[in-house]
């Protein structure tokens, strides 16, 4: 069953309800990525914000810094050349520079080309299943030891085209079956030695250069910020308050 989760256009930052959590961020320099970690830094969290785009890190740690919040860790990396031991190296810096690390969001997507499959460039679907797939796997994989020993989550940005078919969705929408498939299964490993939660979220129609691509036609306020989807989804960072291991939650922004 999928759970909303109940967001307002204009959520208030809850200063301090994210200390002394590490959470690292995939896609951090995107719409969604970049909207929760400036949400999460500024509610307390040590942020590692992991993109391929290192001037979009830039970008993104300059609008913390002005806006008086700590010091994020930035970590380029592109998920594509990407292999296991370079995820093996980014959980040894993770535990030599903070000790472990207390959640990752997997907000990183390629969108591979909007086509239906007899004609969808084989390469391009190679590349997108590998994005969202391979690499969401390695990297949980290499994380787990520390997630396992901090009673960790996993929290899996996923989409409506991985919970229903959707026409000329390609790789992108096969990706977010599988994507869906991790956390679930991930989620039915839960046990006392193996105390790991594990969830995905769809965070709904929300304004991104993507969505720009695909949706020429759609005018920029017929869709929420992703400032709303983040605040939605930081709910489910809150240590007090994990989310319910195993569940699909999808983001419902109320009008104002």
């Amino acid at each position: 069953m999928i759970e909303p989760l109940t967001a307002a256009r204009d959520t208030a930052v809850n200063a301090g309800r994210l200390a002394g959590q590490r959470i690292l961020i995939t896609g951090a320099a995107g719409g969604l990525g970049s909207a929760l970690a400036e949400r999460a830094v500024a509610e307390g969290a040590d942020a590692i914000l992991l993109d391929k785009s290192l001037k979009g890190l830039e970008s993104l740690h300059d609008r913390i810094e002005s806006a008086g919040h700590g010091q994020p860790a930035l970590y380029p990396l592109d998920l594509m050349g990407a292999g296991p031991d370079d995820y093996a190296d980014l959980a040894q810096r993770l535990d030599e520079s903070l000790g472990g690390v207390d959640t990752i969001v997997h907000a990183a997507a390629d969108y591979g080309e909007p086509a239906p499959l007899g004609l969808y460039d084989p390469q391009a679907w190679l590349k997108c299943l590998h994005v969202n797939i391979n690499a969401a796997f390695l990297l949980t994989q290499a994380l787990l030891p520390m997630l396992r020993a901090h009673h960790g989550r996993v929290i899996f940005v996923t989409d409506e085209a991985g919970r229903a078919g959707r026409p000329a969705m390609g790789a992108y929408g096969v990706s977010k079956w599988a994507v869906e498939g991790i956390a679930a299964t991930l989620a039915a490993e839960y046990s006392e030695a193996h105390p790991v939660i594990s969830c995905s979220v769809d965070p709904s129609a929300l304004q991104s250069p993507l969505r720009r691509q695909l949706f020429t036609g759609e005018t920029v306020d017929e869709v929420p910020t992703a400032d709303a989807a983040a605040g939605a989804l930081a709910r489910l960072l809150d240590p007090v308050n994990p989310p319910v291991n195993g569940t699909q939650y999808r983001v419902v922004v109320r009008q104002r």
